[in-house]
């Protein structure tokens, strides 16, 4: 049986900022394969498998994550260090000293250049620097840096996987902590009897818009798809609308999610006695389903979602009970059959 730590492990060593998604994409394909009737990878980078249930007429049910993580792309040089924008929502605060890897030709150690602050004026200690005023060290000159890692060259921020008692603590656990439920989930249902033929999707380029899922849930046609991603849990500093770690998934309700789905995937977690929460969505969920609803004429959409804290950092931390809750509502849901919607 697939444990969710040791996909997850082989999909973060696989970097993929937004638009350079090839190396979790293959990663996807290779975990996959023995669990699908077939796979495919779209144009944009989506990959695509399907576990045929071999009924006539069967109704497609689409689940998804996104693979791609936040990252930069080097868009200039001065003086040996590297000028950067972002990829996705990253947040500046996090930036000054911190880790990265330039995935030039050989991967590239960095650090984001940060002035001491016996340096700094009393009023640039209050606030935070602007992205574009950032630099990254590479420790080389200009000529080198220029050649090892040109214009347009993809990073990623570094941030190895660290097990703190019942926690993982990583980077980009947005999103491929939930690629890798999903894929457990494919495990799960490898062999069991469905109703209707199951497709997985690793969408990409969420963080830059939700480009992928829309395209990918454009080709699959689906009669019903579940998007899977993370959410905020509490802190002592964030508590209102977020969810305490260890509180199982948190299903959406709200514009983007259907009413039946969301009371459908209510009822299985308590009849599977399943911890879980529910978020109230009043706007876009901020996920991938926002686009995936509105393909074609329209898809029954629910919203599963993993809490974690300190999101878009290379600390990201989520309870590991509450992805394997996750992978047990959704393995339960599918089994129990497609609900009308």
């Amino acid at each position: 049986m697939m444990e969710i730590i040791e996909v997850f492990r082989r999909l973060v060593s696989a970097p993929s900022p937004s638009g350079a998604e090839q190396d979790a994409a293959q990663a996807v394909r290779e975990l996959l394969g023995p669990l699908a009737d077939r796979v495919e990878t779209d144009v944009l980078g989506n990959v695509i498998g399907a576990r045929l249930c071999g009924k006539k007429n069967a109704k497609k049910l689409l689940i998804e994550a996104h693979i791609d993580e936040i990252g930069f792309i080097v868009t200039g040089h001065e003086e040996g260090f590297v000028k950067f924008a972002p990829l996705g929502g990253v947040d500046a605060r996090t930036l000054p000293g911190a880790e990265v890897t330039v995935l030039g030709e050989k991967p590239l150690y960095g650090v984001t250049a940060c002035l001491p602050p016996h340096v700094l004026t009393a009023e640039e200690r209050e606030k935070a620097f602007e992205i574009q005023d950032m630099y990254i060290d590479l420790g080389l000159s200009r000529q080198e840096a220029e050649k090892a890692a040109p214009v347009g060259t993809r990073g990623i921020f570094r941030g190895d996987i660290l097990l703190r008692g019942g926690d993982i603590i990583s980077r980009a656990l947005d999103d491929k902590l939930c690629a890798a439920v999903l894929l457990c989930v494919m495990d799960d249902i490898k062999d069991a009897e469905l109703d209707a033929d199951v497709y997985f999707m690793a969408g990409v380029q969420e963080e830059v818009g939700m480009r992928g899922a829309g395209a990918g849930a454009f080709r699959v046609d689906p009669d019903i798809v579940i998007a899977t991603d993370v959410t905020f849990a509490s802190a002592p500093d964030c508590t209102e609308g977020t969810f305490k770690p260890g509180s199982g998934p948190a299903i959406g309700v709200g514009p983007n999610a259907d009413r039946a789905l969301s009371k459908a995937m209510i009822r299985t977690a308590e009849k599977e006695g399943i911890p879980y929460s529910v978020e109230v969505m009043p706007k876009s969920s901020g996920t991938d389903a926002w686009v995936m609803q509105i393909c074609r004429g329209g898809t029954a959409t629910a919203i599963v979602s993993v809490p974690i804290k300190n999101m878009h950092s290379s600390v990201e931390t989520a309870r590991i009970s509450d992805a394997e809750n996750t992978r047990r509502l959704l393995s339960a849901f599918i089994r129990g059959g497609i609900p009308k919607c």
